[in-house]
C-alpha cells in the first residue's frame, strides 16, 4: 500500500465515526409512566395517550372510571397492586371496549376489566385490533365480551393466568368469554372461565387454538352454550384442563364443537388429551362434536355424567 493510500484510509475513519454518531444518539430510552391519585397521570387513558412505542405504564391499585384506545407498539400496561386491584370499569371507547388495542405487540398485565357495555352488544374488556397481544393475570368480569379480537390473520394472542367471570350475552348478538376472529394462533394457558352467560366460554376462528391447563365450567348458575367453539375448523389442542357443563346450560348438545358454521380453513390437528369433563345437567351431551374430515384424537380424558365421548371422525383411547 502506498503512503498516499494509507493517509487516505486514516483520514476517512474519523469521518465515518462522526457520520454514525448522530444516528446513534437519536435512540430514545423507553419511559415508565405512572398512574394513580398521587402520580403524574390520574387516569390510565392519560398515560396511554402520552406513551410512545416500547413504553411501560404502571397503574396503582384503585377504581378508574376510564377507557382507552391504545395505538403505541410494544407497550406494556400493568397494574401494580396485588391481585389485579387496579380496576377499569363502566366506560367504553369507540363503542368497543375498556381497552381498544390498535398497536402491535401489546402486553396487558395484572388488571381487572369490568362492566363493558355498548349498544351493539359487543362491549369488551379488551378489543384487540392490532397484531400481537399478550394478556397475563387479568380478570375480565361481567362484560359483554371478555376479550374480542378483530381479524388479524398473521397475529397471535397469548393469554396466561387470567380469569373470565360472568361474561357473555346474546342481546342483540351473541358475545362470549373470549371471541377471536381470524388469527394465526390463540393460546390460553392456566386460565379460568366460569358462569359465562348464553354464549360460549371460548369461540375461536384462529388457524390454531391451544387451551392448556385451564378450568372451564358453567358452575350452578352459568348458562353458556359450548365450552369451546371452533366454528370454521382450524387446529385445536386441548389438554390438561377441567371442563364442566352445568345444569342451566342453554346448549345441551356438546361441550366442544368443531366446524358448526362450515369448515373454511385447514384443520391440521385435533388433539384432546388428559382432560376431565363432567356433565352436571340432567340431560345427555357429547364431549366433542367434530364436523371436519380431520380425525380427532381423544386420549386419556375422564368423563362423568351422561356423556358420549365423540361424534364425527376420530378415535377415543
Amino acid at each position: 500500500m502506498s503512503l498516499t493510500s494509507s493517509l487516505l484510509r486514516r483520514a476517512r475513519t474519523p469521518l465515518l465515526v462522526l457520520a454514525l454518531a448522530p444516528a446513534m444518539s437519536c435512540s430514545v430510552a423507553a419511559k415508565t409512566l405512572e398512574v394513580g391519585p398521587d402520580k403524574t397521570y390520574k387516569l390510565p387513558s392519560a398515560a396511554i395517550a402520552a406513551a410512545g412505542d416500547g413504553d411501560k405504564i404502571l397503574i396503582a391499585a384503585g377504581e378508574y372510571f376510564d377507557c382507552a384506545i391504545v395505538p403505541a407498539n410494544n407497550l406494556t400496561i400493568e397494574g401494580t397492586g396485588p391481585d389485579a386491584s387496579a380496576v377499569m370499569t363502566d366506560k367504553t371507547c369507540g363503542g368497543k371496549g375498556l381497552l381498544v388495542t390498535t398497536g402491535k405487540n401489546i402486553t396487558v398485565r395484572n388488571l381487572t376489566l369490568t362492566r363493558a357495555r355498548v349498544p351493539d352488544g359487543n362491549g369488551a374488556g379488551i378489543r384487540s385490533e392490532g397484531e400481537g397481544l399478550t394478556v397475563e393475570r387479568v380478570k375480565f368480569v361481567n362484560n359483554q365480551n371478555g376479550l374480542l379480537a378483530n381479524p388479524t390473520p398473521q397475529g397471535q394472542i397469548i393469554i396466561r393466568n387470567s380469569e373470565f367471570i360472568r361474561n357473555g350475552a346474546c342481546n342483540p348478538a351473541c358475545a362470549h368469554g373470549i371471541y377471536v376472529n381470524e388469527l394465526a394462533l390463540l393460546r390460553i394457558e392456566n386460565s379460568k372461565f366460569t358462569e359465562t352467560r348464553n354464549a360460549h366460554h371460548i369461540k375461536s376462528r384462529a388457524a390454531r387454538t391451544e387451551v392448556i391447563g385451564c378450568d372451564i365450567s358453567d358452575g350452578p348458575n352459568g348458562t353458556a352454550s359450548y365450552e369451546i367453539d371452533i366454528p370454521n375448523g382450524g387446529s385445536l389442542v386441548l389438554r390438561d384442563s377441567r371442563l364442566e357443563k352445568g345444569p342451566k346450560a342453554e346448549n345441551h348438545s356438546a361441550a366442544i364443537s368443531i366446524g358448526a358454521e362450515g369448515v373454511n380453513q385447514m384443520t391440521r390437528e385435533i388433539t384432546i388429551a388428559n382432560n376431565s369433563f363432567r356433565n352436571a345437567g340432567n340431560f345427555p351431551t357429547t364431549f366433542v362434536v367434530n364436523m371436519t374430515a380431520t380425525e380427532a384424537m381423544l386420549k386419556g380424558n375422564k368423563l362423568s355424567g351422561t356423556v358420549e365421548p365423540l361424534k364425527g371422525d376420530g378415535e377415543v383411547q
